[in-house]
């Protein structure tokens, strides 16, 4: 049976202070809809599930402290269909944890993993290459698979995968590929050489595993966490479900799946890993500089929203309000490349080109401006 799961954990630090830990990145209801609505990153994800996988088989894995605020923002995510994380412990387990409960429903569970913080059009190219990813998996179990965005420029904030030889299912060819490497978040010098080279995708963030065999790599590669997420699975469906979970959980050796367990199976004799190119418009907002990029721009590049711009000889600036007071203005002059947040609590001002750094000035706020 396939099976869908959104990975919803991130504390969107980058997207201070709009972002707190009382509301993380994707449940701010902040992405402008065409229809002039607004919608949260998590609800758009969400929305991306329907015609994947049944309605019963999707889930999203988050922060334990957020399920109450994810099912009263998507009430078609029931207690059952929320798997909450008492302590955040990286990637890798957030999609064990997943696995484990998929595997004890189904021994033969094949499942997406999905991210909480990607826009990506048009939904039909989105889930025929989600198909393909089932599809490779459903034919050879020990496959995992990755999806690759073709750059559109040398961005040094994502990684990359390099593209090796064909990968058919069956006799039909469906342009997936062997992934020779993975590449973390290179220099400018070299992002600009993967490009060129046109061998090279981004790294979405995605991936689609039969559960048992992402387990199996699990424990092979993270010895120390076997007999923790054993216990898990074991007491997953029986009255000790929550307690063992609060208790083992947190004591996970935490890292990414990318590290955990893509990265040591490249050269796996018991896995291969197989990428599908996904030809979609794809942004990872992250950071205030790439959410910008969902909004319209004036004729001097200026982009704003939830709030009143006013600018004079300044350019390429971000205005940004929470939209508690959508009459305030921001007034700008003599300005470039200039990010304002303003919120209820908290106003920010940097340079542009300082996005990655205001996750080292969050990291530094007294907990309460957090």
């Amino acid at each position: 049976m396939r099976y869908a799961m959104i990975m919803a954990g991130g504390s969107g630090t980058r997207l201070w202070p709009m972002s707190r830990d009382g509301q993380p990145k994707q449940l701010i209801r902040f992405i402008h809809q065409p229809d002039g609505s607004v919608a949260s990153l998590l609800e758009i994800a969400a929305d991306r599930m329907s015609g994947l996988v049944p309605t019963d088989k999707r889930y999203i894995c988050t922060g334990e402290r957020y399920r109450a605020q994810i099912k009263d923002a998507l009430p078609a995510f029931d207690d059952a269909h929320i798997l909450g994380e008492p302590q955040p412990r990286d990637t890798v387990n957030a999609v064990a944890f997943a696995a484990a409960v998929f595997a004890k429903e189904d021994p033969g569970a094949v499942f997406a993993v999905l991210t909480a913080d990607q826009l990506i059009t048009p939904p039909d190219v989105f889930r025929s290459a989600m198909d393909i990813g089932y599809r490779l998996v459903e034919e050879a179990p020990t496959r995992l698979v990755t999806f690759g965005i073709t750059p559109t420029h040398p961005a040094t904030g994502y990684g990359y995968i390099e593209k090796g030889g064909p990968v058919r299912v069956g006799d039909e060819d469906v342009g997936a590929f062997g992934v020779e490497r993975f590449v973390e978040k290179p220099m400018l010098e070299k992002a600009e050489a993967y490009v060129g080279s046109g061998r090279y995708f981004w790294n979405s963030g995605m991936f689609v595993f039969n559960a048992r065999k992402f387990l199996e790599l699990y424990e092979h590669y993270l010895p120390e966490n076997k007999a923790g997420m054993r216990r898990i699975a074991s007491a997953w469906g029986t009255p000790a479900q929550q307690a063992v979970l609060d208790e083992v959980y947190p004591t996970l050796k935490k890292t990414s799946v990318d590290y955990g367990v893509m990265e040591p199976a490249v050269n796996a004799e018991n896995a291969s890993i197989v990428g599908v190119e996904m030809a979609a418009d794809w942004l990872d907002v992250g950071s205030w500089p790439s959410y910008a990029e969902t909004l319209a721009s004036d004729d001097a590049n200026n982009r704003s929203a939830g709030l009143r711009l006013a600018s004079h000889e300044s350019h390429n600036c971000i205005a940004i309000g929470d939209g508690q007071d959508p009459d305030h203005l921001i007034a700008l002059v003599g300005c470039e490349d200039l990010i304002v947040v303003r919120t209820e609590r908290a106003t920010l001002v940097m340079p542009r080109e300082k996005g990655e750094a205001l996750k080292a000035l969050h990291a530094q706020l007294d907990e309460s401006d957090r």
